[in-house]
Formats: structure tokens, sequence, C-alpha cells
């Protein structure tokens, strides 16, 4: 099996994250920048690289700058080993890559709790719905037990 490098495996993320929050399915992705599905698979999960021609077709159809891909990159993905072995500055230890099941952002019940908060059109109702959201937040975090994992 390739090696992946955590680059390529989080700009994909962030280009399934984007498509999701669209409601946008892969194969309506695909269609649009003349590929199958299933290449539209490899590249959010990272096992083939985007190129910079293709990244750029990506952000036109899905209406965000091609910066919007690397925004909020974290710090040990920059500096994580190629999939050469050698490091950024050719120097570094390979840093832990980057987990995408760890990124709430990037989950379905998240995308999907957003593609829905923004169907509201009314602006003062969703600020309600925000503040709800946060107090229950709040107030299931001081509930939790001290030895339980909060999510």
């Amino acid at each position: 099996m390739p090696k992946l490098h955590p680059v390529d495996i989080y700009v994909g993320t962030r280009v399934r994250q984007r498509r999701s929050l669209l409601g946008m399915s892969q194969t309506a992705l695909a269609n649009a920048v003349g590929l199958t599905f299933q290449q539209i698979q490899k590249y959010e999960r990272g096992f083939n690289r985007i190129g910079s021609s293709r990244l750029f077709e990506f952000a036109k159809v899905l209406d965000v700058p091609v910066s919007y891909f690397f925004d909020e990159i974290p710090s040990n993905v920059l500096t994580a080993k190629s999939a050469s072995g050698r490091s950024r500055d050719g120097f570094s230890e390979a840093a832990a890559p980057f987990e995408q099941e760890k990124d709430p952002l990037i989950r379905r019940e998240t995308l999907e709790l957003v593609r829905a908060y923004y169907k509201v059109r009314e602006s003062r109702v969703r600020k309600r719905i925000a503040d709800l959201v946060k107090s229950l937040g709040t107030a299931s975090a001081a509930a939790a037990p001290e030895g339980r994992k909060k999510r």
C-alpha cells in the first residue's frame, strides 16, 4: 500500500467537507470537473494527489478560493514526512499524520447540522438556535462526571 501524505489527506478532507456542506454528491462533483465518482473518492481520502489545475477546478465548482483547501492546516501536517521519507526541511522527525476521525468539523453529523442550520431563513431564529445549542453544550459539559471523556 502506498504511503499517503498528510497534506494530501487534509486537502482531500477539505474537498469532502465543502462538497458535503453544499449538499453535493461525489457524482455531481465528478460530473462538474469531468471525472468519475471513484476518482473523487480517491482524492477525498488522499489516495490520489490533487494537481494544481484540478484543485483550481474544484475551487471553482465548490465556490471557494484555492486557499480554502489549506486553511487551518494543522502544524504537524506541514512538518510531516512526504512519501519519499524526507521531511519538508530534510531534518525533522515524522509528525503524527492528520487524524480525520478526531476533527469534529468533518463528521457527517456536523455537516448535516450546519446545512440544516443555514436552511433556516430568519437570522433571528438562527441566532436563537445557536444560543440554544451553546447553552445545551455548556450544561452537558458541566453535568459530565469528572472521569468521563467529553466529546
